[in-house]
């Protein structure tokens, strides 16, 4: 008899993604509810939140990957579906989208802990640092290739 040995994964992402043209569209009232409800979703789709921040134009998400699911299915998943959520929360947030693209980053898990503490404290980050700024910092740091006219959208 032949056993298929166990497929096994511990895989951190830091996603970050903002709302569409950076509109400020996430005021602090709301964020907890838009927080809680996208751990929900990583959640159903066999994915664990480990962090949600953000400011009134964007989240940062740390999670662990499912092993059942892609980054891009992922990703899909969590943009969509909040998407569709958000915009039944009033009035103000009926065209509510967020942007095309998003930034993910391999997290070791050694430094877990230090990027949670991060993605919580975004709102004092982001007194001194813009959101593209910050964006850009990441994508330096990480050594990914862009081309500036087709980050924002």
């Amino acid at each position: 008899m032949f056993v298929m040995s166990q497929s096994l994964s511990k895989v951190y992402v830091h996603l970050i993604f903002s709302t569409k043209g950076r509109e400020p569209l996430l005021p602090a009232a709301v964020r907890p509810r838009v927080h809680a409800y996208l751990a929900t979703v990583l959640k159903n789709f066999a994915s664990s939140a480990v962090k949600i921040g953000g400011t009134s134009d964007h989240v940062h998400i740390l999670f662990r990957l499912s092993k059942n699911h892609t980054l891009a299915e992922t990703v899909e998943e969590i943009k969509t579906s909040s998407s569709k959520w958000i915009k039944t929360l009033g009035r103000p947030l009926i065209t509510f989208h967020w942007q095309s693209g998003y930034g993910a980053f391999s997290v070791d898990p050694s430094e877990v802990e230090e990027v949670a503490r991060y993605v919580s404290r975004q709102v004092e980050h982001h007194r001194v640092v813009t959101f593209q700024e910050e964006y850009r910092n990441f994508l330096e740091r990480y050594g990914v290739e862009f081309d500036e006219k087709y980050v924002w959208d």
